[in-house]
């Protein structure tokens, strides 16, 4: 599977980057933001959509397509569910196909993220900043 969602998924990396970014902040996984931003940034992605998720925020600077993969990621995440309109979106820009590697990215990643936090592996954070922690909601 991680062969697959890492180098042969119908997304391009600055999407797939972007999607383990987004799950590495809402698991505040300190490894993998530092072993994927540099990956997303080598891709392609803005680094102030990057600043923005890391501070938990929807990012302003977004491309269509990266709005689309946000969108659906986060209500996922956050609203458990996924309205017709973000399905729309999402499938609109990514097709069937995209969405479920969206799906199986962030659902891969969030493996990998909760086996980090357990065996408490800690990001050197020597060239990358470590995700500030996010208010309490």
């Amino acid at each position: 599977m991680s062969d697959y969602l890492r180098w042969n998924s119908s997304l391009p990396a600055r999407l797939s980057e972007f999607a383990i970014l987004i799950t590495a902040r809402q698991w505040t996984a300190q490894y993998e933001w530092f072993a994927h931003y540099p990956l997303a940034m080598k891709a392609g992605l803005d680094p102030d959509v990057a600043k923005d998720v890391a501070n938990g925020v929807r990012p302003k600077a977004m491309k269509d397509d990266e709005a689309a993969l946000y969108d659906l990621a986060m209500a996922l995440y956050r609203d458990k569910k996924v309205s017709d309109d973000v399905y729309r979106a999402a499938q609109q820009k990514f097709g069937e196909r995209g969405i479920m590697d969206v799906i199986g990215l962030i659902g891969y990643y969030d493996l990998v993220s909760m086996t980090l936090i357990t065996m408490q592996a800690e990001a050197p954070n020597d060239s990358v900043l470590p995700l500030p922690p996010l208010a309490a909601k």
